[in-house]
């Protein structure tokens, strides 16, 4: 298996950093034991104007199968076993090297020159053989939405006997002038495997991790997110549910809550005052924080934190001792550390704020022991099969003394004058409830573990179809906070 990644460069940003990227020098040809064979690393060329690391990967057919790991043919073609592509095609068995050999650089690391990492360079990468399960085709659709240029031609069975047509495999250059190294190796990690249509190792649970640290900022939104997904897991059901049901989760948390506030403010916009009224985002933080004063409230959880908007309005209120932003999108926590300016924050100020990465539909014993917690606008982005996982994970394991949902009033949506009937307030929704639907909802949360709740409106709350927004004001009982601060 052979692959190369090419990079050009000047003077000022000589190529040969890609060195300092791939955390192997120029000058060096190294060598890598893995367990189905060796690795090597070198560099054809290296100068300041041009600069090519190649990855080749020596398989060893034989301890493939000595160790299990070679089921290439059906269970009685032993000599396909032996005799087979994974010595000269880019499968699974790369993507793996690639991983192993390249870790830092996948994970954008490169303490020599740490601006290296997120600056964007000339990119081409070869792979002289690569199985395509789906043709050159598929090879495009992959790949071209993440910004490379494609050429994919496939390879002939045999040159003197054309008639006998292609093969399953396709020479491959890849070309990018907008994309990070750490973003190319990553991509080629996931889509190796997914081409090949093959894993060559066991695939067991912790393959979604990989899978979505890898897709993390790309695989949310790819055209093929399916069909990436189910072909790199092995097709097991199990785990692409998994892994589909999570990478859910992470498009909603990275939706631009501006874009959200836009059309919240859109909406609401029946037509030209001289008094702009107040948009719906306000006035809920507003709600949220007059709900969490009189609750008393100092260390609070906000879940599903986004860009950290609500984070923001209680790092003004000193009240709030301790504000926790909790996001499954390692993006929106970023954008969210900026907006909130932690780099350039006092320290004082800098000590009540945290940002954590976590899944709501997982228990999580960091978010144990708080105050309150806040689930503004969340809950209607989740299928509703996935509502009991979260309530557990808030209402069972985290159990803060108060909790406040909020969600949309779809029986308020009739007065929006832009909204076509029958329409959600937001493409992602994926129910929005009425006001007794909300109430039946909350109600049964509370019995099951041990809260009260009441309701208060958000907005104008209209005579005949409510308040455009509805919140819930749960509150732990005395002796199930009792029972709570003992746990």
């Amino acid at each position: 298996m052979f692959l190369t990644i090419s990079t050009t460069g000047t003077p000022e940003r000589p190529a040969t950093d890609l060195g300092f990227l791939l955390h192997k020098h120029p000058d060096n040809a190294q060598a890598f034991s893995t367990s189905y064979g060796k690795a090597h690393v070198l560099y054809p060329e290296a100068d300041a104007e041009r600069c090519t690391a190649a990855l080749l990967l020596e398989v060893d057919a034989v301890a493939l199968v000595r160790r299990g790991k070679g089921r290439g043919g059906a269970p009685d073609a032993a000599l396909a076993q032996y005799v087979n592509d994974r010595p000269y095609a880019a499968s699974s068995l790369l993507a793996v090297a690639l991983s192993g050999v390249f870790s830092s650089a996948m994970r954008g690391v490169c303490a020599a020159k740490p601006e290296l990492p997120t600056q964007t360079r000339p990119l081409r990468i070869e792979v002289p053989a690569l199985p395509a399960r789906g043709g050159a085709d598929l090879v495009h659709g992959l790949f071209e939405p993440l910004g490379w240029t494609v050429r994919a031609e496939p390879v002939p069975l045999d040159t003197e006997f054309a008639q006998w047509g292609d093969s399953r495999y396709v020479s491959l250059v890849l070309e990018s002038e907008t994309l990070t190294v750490a973003e190319a190796l990553r991509h080629l990690y996931v889509l190796l495997p997914v081409l090949d249509d093959a894993k060559h190792y066991w695939v067991s649970s912790d393959e979604v991790d990989k899978l979505l640290r890898a897709g993390e900022g790309w695989l949310s939104d790819h055209p093929q997110q399916k069909l990436i997904t189910s072909r790199y897991l092995s097709r097991r059901w199990s785990l692409t549910r998994q892994a589909m049901e999570r990478l859910e989760l992470v498009r909603l948390a990275e939706a631009d809550d501006s874009e959200v506030e836009e059309i919240d403010n859109a909406v609401e916009a029946e037509a030209e005052t001289e008094e702009r009224p107040t948009p719906l985002a306000e006035l809920r933080r507003e709600a949220i924080v007059t709900a969490l004063t009189e609750a008393g409230a100092a260390r609070v959880l906000d879940l599903g934190c986004g860009q950290g908007q609500l984070v923001q309005a209680l790092l003004k209120d000193p009240r709030f001792t301790e504000i926790v932003g909790v996001d499954v999108s390692m993006r929106a926590l970023t954008i969210a550390s900026r907006r909130l300016k932690l780099d350039r924050m006092g320290e004082r100020q800098a000590s009540r704020v945290q940002l954590l990465q976590s899944s709501l539909a997982y228990t999580d014993a960091r978010l144990k022991g708080y105050d309150a917690a806040v689930l503004s606008e969340v809950i209607e982005h989740l299928d509703l099969p996935r509502l009991p996982a979260l309530e557990y994970a808030v209402f069972g394991s985290a159990r803060p003394r108060t909790i406040l949902v909020t969600t949309p009033n779809v029986e308020y949506n009739v007065r929006w004058e832009s909204l076509p009937a029958g329409h959600v307030r937001h493409g992602d929704h994926r129910f929005e409830w009425t006001r007794e639907e909300f109430r039946d909802w909350a109600a049964t949360v509370a019995e099951r573990h041990g809260y009260a709740v009441g309701f208060v409106p958000v907005g104008l709350d209209d005579p005949e179809v409510g308040p455009p927004t509805q919140m819930a004001v749960f509150t732990l009982s005395s002796v199930h906070e009792k029972e709570a601060k003992a746990a």
